[in-house]
């Protein structure tokens, strides 16, 4: 991820995390990355795979063996285990294969964010494992455009990226997580003062909220990386249900569910998704991106 990163700061551009939940949108997502010729950062969310809603916690060494067959992608490709705050998680997930991780701070206190951080640098360095940290709080999508998150102070992102040595840092603008409807409001002077402080790759995060017309000025500023998951899991959602409608029992189900064929609902939905990751491509500048990679 830092080459993927530093190229796309060199050249003006910002590559796209799509984030995946099953087999069928990792698929999709690689398969729009290949179709274009275009890096891409795929990955699984640590936090969900951990999430306490669940009866128990997702073995995340299944996600992570999936890196193996990433490994003969013809294009560049990243593979992250996003937004984690469970170091157990963390060092299971470099084990299994990602080789990019995100730590997640809100549920943290700053100082026990930032020792957490410290520690998974020094272990994932040692595997040449890139780390993503992030300094202020994004607000959720159901506290609105504007809720109460915290945004980034310029002198406190300068001073943790200096401790903790990360390599790559989120950042929290105005961007919204888990918006599913309009668009979040950018401050950008916030933005271009983060830039002024921080010389390595801004990430985005609640990308599906951020406004496409407002990305080049994004990427001027420093952002190099912008994150995707609601739009992705809203086409999938709505690919599902319209195969749905056409299926009633007592039919034969095979052909509605694991077989590929036209009426195959996790066919239309992987391919609903690749069309959406194709578009986010496009949007953020880095198709055609894989040619004379670095």
């Amino acid at each position: 991820m830092n080459q993927m990163l530093a190229r796309a700061r060199a050249e003006g551009y910002a590559v796209c995390y799509c984030e995946s939940w099953n087999l069928e949108s990792l698929q999709a997502v690689v398969a729009a990355a290949q179709e274009i010729d275009a890096p891409i950062i795929a990955g699984f969310n640590g936090g969900f795979l951990g999430h306490t809603s669940r009866a128990r916690p997702e073995c995340v060494a299944y996600y992570g063996a999936i890196a193996a067959a990433l490994q003969r992608s013809p294009v560049p490709l990243a593979f992250i285990l996003n937004e984690t705050d469970d170091e157990e998680q963390i060092e299971a997930g470099l084990e299994a294969g990602f080789n990019a991780v995100m730590v997640e701070g809100d549920s943290l206190g700053a100082e026990q964010y930032e020792q957490l951080v410290k520690r998974v640098v020094r272990m994932a360095h040692s595997r040449n494992v890139s780390v993503e940290g992030q300094v202020g709080r994004l607000p959720h999508g159901s506290e609105g455009s504007n809720g109460s998150g915290e945004l980034t102070d310029p002198d406190r992102a300068k001073a943790f990226v200096e401790r903790t040595g990360v390599d790559a840092l989120g950042v929290s603008v105005g961007n919204v997580h888990i918006l599913t409807s309009g668009k979040a409001a950018i401050d950008f002077s916030i933005l271009s003062r983060i830039r002024e402080a921080v010389d390595i790759p801004l990430v985005i995060h609640g990308g599906t909220g951020f406004p496409a017309e407002a990305a080049a000025h994004a990427i001027s500023l420093g952002v190099a990386k912008f994150n995707f998951g609601t739009t992705l899991k809203q086409v999938y959602l709505a690919a599902l249900r319209k195969k749905l409608d056409g299926y009633a029992e007592p039919m034969n189900p095979h052909p509605f569910l694991g077989m590929g064929g036209e009426q195959d609902m996790l066919l239309a939905a992987r391919e609903a998704v690749k069309r959406r990751v194709i578009q986010l491509i496009q949007t953020y500048g880095f198709a055609r991106k894989a040619v004379d990679r670095v």
